[in-house]
């Protein structure tokens, strides 16, 4: 009895660790995780819905009922920081999008996705930052400088190629549908990896190097002075983001190949292949922490180390470890996904950041 009296009760004893808030923040986002999840399957075969849709609304939905429970005064119930962002919920997209890329025909279009997702976004960048400053200067803001438009054509040059895939799938799907005669030239070419592997490996490929590309140049312009433009400058500007492209590329693809080699010499399925897949899992979120560490872009080092462990890691460890790793990934990158437009819809009603706008 006095044991158990000087033991804190049950609900004390986990205040100590976490706070109410925190608690009831978080049962809120599980719960809304697997609303997303269960409307999403119950409207699988709709071709105008789909998860990122339904987790947008349902972020606003929950967004205007803290506004209303809070009365306006607080529409905060969770703190968004970059680290949770760039830390835990970017890498595994990122990586299971190059786990699951078609490797033949990203490689065999590589030159292509390079001139768009590379050459395009380059292009891309500089036009509109140069839109960016004539527009926001004819507005009468005049409190930007030049490093903070050339962010803003960075930003914007990352185009997403989900909604270009989703708006050709929805245009293959529905024969029955009466298109002008340019669309339904479109709607010949279904786009799936299976029926059209050149034109899905060209807009899925161009989509993940331009966000990465978009990333590096981002990176570049927020490390570098801007105090005197001239053509030195710019070369210098285009030194660092060769550098960054190309070192935060080899060392993906080394991380991947050291992955390989350490599955394949110790042979680790043949007592547990546990340890096998959370060595690719371990291996492959190092890659991303080195490169940050080093300031590279993470981004490009987890992307080709995903393609390198899927190429030769993946190929090493045991069947069961195969399936693993293969809807392991996929799922990690589907809740970080549905995650993050789930906040994006919240995160739209936050009137504090309006509030605390300094672009007047």
């Amino acid at each position: 009895m006095l044991t158990m009296a000087l033991l804190p009760s049950s609900l004390h004893f986990s205040s100590l660790y976490l706070s109410t808030s925190t608690i009831v923040t978080l049962c809120v986002f599980f719960s809304l995780l697997c609303t997303c999840i269960i409307i999403g399957h119950l409207l699988e075969e709709n071709r105008w819905a789909n998860e990122s849709i339904i987790a947008l609304l349902l972020g606003l939905c929950a967004g205007v009922v803290v506004l209303l429970v809070t009365k306006f005064h607080s529409d905060k119930i969770l703190i968004f920081s970059e680290d949770l962002f760039f830390l835990y919920l970017l890498p595994p997209i990122i990586f299971n999008a190059g786990f699951q890329v078609k490797k033949k025909q990203f490689f065999k279009n590589f030159t292509i996705i390079l001139l768009f997702g590379v050459i395009g976004t380059v292009i891309s960048f500089c036009l509109i930052s140069f839109g960016a400053l004539m527009l926001i200067q004819r507005i009468g803001i005049s409190n930007l400088g030049i490093k903070d438009y050339l962010a803003i054509g960075a930003i914007l040059s990352a185009t997403d190629s989900v909604c270009t895939l989703q708006v050709y799938s929805i245009l293959g799907a529905n024969t029955n549908m009466n298109f002008k005669i340019s669309l339904q030239s479109l709607k010949l070419l279904v786009l799936n990896q299976d029926e059209t592997p050149l034109l899905y490996s060209i807009v899925f490929g161009e989509g993940v190097v331009n966000d990465a590309t978009s990333i590096v140049l981002f990176n570049s312009v927020q490390s570098f002075d801007f105090s005197s433009l001239d053509a030195i400058t710019a070369l210098k500007l285009l030194g660092i983001f060769l550098y960054l492209f190309c070192t935060s590329t080899a060392l993906g693809i080394m991380v991947g190949l050291l992955s390989a080699y350490i599955i394949k010499t110790l042979y680790l399925g043949r007592h547990s292949t546990d340890r096998e897949v959370a060595l690719m899992m371990l291996m492959a979120y190092l890659s991303y922490m080195i490169a940050e560490l080093l300031n590279l872009s993470g981004i490009l080092t987890i992307f080709f180390c995903g393609i390198v462990m899927s190429h030769y890691t993946w190929h090493n460890v045991t069947g069961s470890s195969r399936t693993t790793t293969k809807h392991s990934f996929a799922t990690i990158s589907f809740i970080s996904e549905t995650f993050i437009f789930m906040y994006v819809g919240m995160d739209a009603l936050n009137t504090d950041q309006w509030k605390n706008s300094k672009a007047r």
